[in-house]
């Protein structure tokens, strides 16, 4: 008896592997053209309310579009004037930090002497030999990275200008696309992606505050230095899930240990950071922002690498909000819902079963709207 797959199995895995692979392949080739679209996109939807709520205050369809851009940009512009003058003050106290740096550095060293064996010379010669590494391999290209992130400000309030003008119009496009389904359920998947898209982005954006709040006030019981810009610089490093903050919390520990006498406070800082990062995870951002993305923290943590690989630390800020868009598609389709069961958080999709299962047996138990609440719900 021959139990090989069938041909037409091989040749579909096949032409399945070559998709995935031209796929990957052109999109870091075309790197540069699509994270701007991407995160215009993602901004658009984000944005988009408060442009219909001003058309519907009067304002004309343009002139609504150009004041919600202006807005967003001025709140960009507020943070990043914020930064550069905490960071204008960090470097006129400089020499003093140089100076506190290279004697706590100067201890590191001889206690890794003691600890290790390791004499101070040769760490510095490791560190020269790690440096120059790392400058011949990616870090020669940040002025090319530099440039190429200058031209994407300039690109993406351009795209999100006319993906708000045209959002009608790209809606339209859907439905021609998807000719053959049923209207109503293009409308449920392109009114779940928003849904999903917005409530993230704006979850997010609450949970950055609440995070840079108490980051900022952990280090302001610690008397750190710079206190605001490490706690919401921490915070804003959420963007990147799962590690932003252990990269964020890096800096506010280096200045402990520079500034302070004791190493105690570096410790202290590590601490209150550790602990800040645990209410995140497992209330802040589950209670903010869980109800509305029920991603598998596997396949998140796997999203989160490939992002990285493909399109780097871009990548790595798209990879959940994506992967979330890629679930509502795969939910509403018949094919493709055994993929959007394996990205979703097992415990909240079996619930989800058994509510769909119960209120199918038991139409005249439960109403529409009460089952549209608890689906809501979980």
């Amino acid at each position: 008896m021959n139990s090989s797959p069938p041909l037409s199995n091989l040749l579909r895995l096949a032409a399945a592997m070559i998709i995935i692979t031209l796929s990957v392949y052109w999109m870091i080739f075309l790197r540069g053209l699509l994270v701007p679209i991407l995160i215009s996109v993602l901004l658009s939807i984000l944005v988009s309310p408060i442009t219909i709520q001003l058309e519907e205050k009067g304002l004309s369809k343009i002139a609504s579009i150009i004041l919600t851009i202006v807005l967003f940009l001025g709140l960009i512009a507020g943070i990043i004037y914020f930064a550069t003058m905490q960071i204008s003050d960090m470097l006129d106290v400089w020499p003093d930090l140089k100076r506190k740096g290279t004697l706590w550095f100067t201890q590191l060293q001889n206690w890794a002497y003691r600890l290790f064996g390791l004499r101070p010379q040769s760490q510095i010669t490791k560190l020269q030999e790690m440096s120059m590494a790392f400058l011949s391999g990616g870090g020669s290209a940040a002025l090319l990275k530099t440039t190429s992130t200058l031209a994407d400000v300039i690109l993406i309030p351009l795209y999100m200008f006319f993906m708000l003008y045209y959002r009608s119009f790209f809606c339209e496009f859907v439905y021609k696309v998807m000719a053959k389904s049923e209207k109503q359920r293009v409308n449920t998947v392109l009114f779940r992606i928003c849904d999903v898209v917005h409530n993230y982005l704006s979850g997010l954006f609450i949970v950055m505050v609440i995070v840079g709040s108490l980051n900022t006030i952990s280090l302001l019981i610690l008397d750190i230095n710079y206190a605001v810009f490490f706690g919401f610089f921490a915070a804003l490093l959420l963007l990147i899930p799962y590690i932003g903050v252990l990269i964020g919390s890096l800096l506010p520990i280096l200045m402990a240990f520079i500034t302070k006498d004791s190493p105690m406070y570096g410790v202290g800082v590590a601490g209150a950071f550790l602990f800040i990062q645990f209410l995140e995870g497992n209330f802040i951002t589950p209670y903010i922002v869980g109800s509305k993305i029920s991603i598998n923290p596997l396949v998140a943590i796997i999203g989160l690498l490939l992002g990285g690989v493909i399109w780097g630390i871009a990548g790595m800020m798209l990879s959940l909000p994506m992967i979330a868009i890629l679930k509502v598609v795969f939910d509403h389709s018949e094919s493709l819902k055994p993929f959007g069961y394996l990205i979703g958080e097992p415990v909240r999709e079996e619930s989800r079963r058994v509510v769909e299962e119960h209120t199918a047996e038991n139409p005249e138990l439960i109403t529409d709207e009460v089952a549209d609440s608890v689906k809501e719900a979980i």
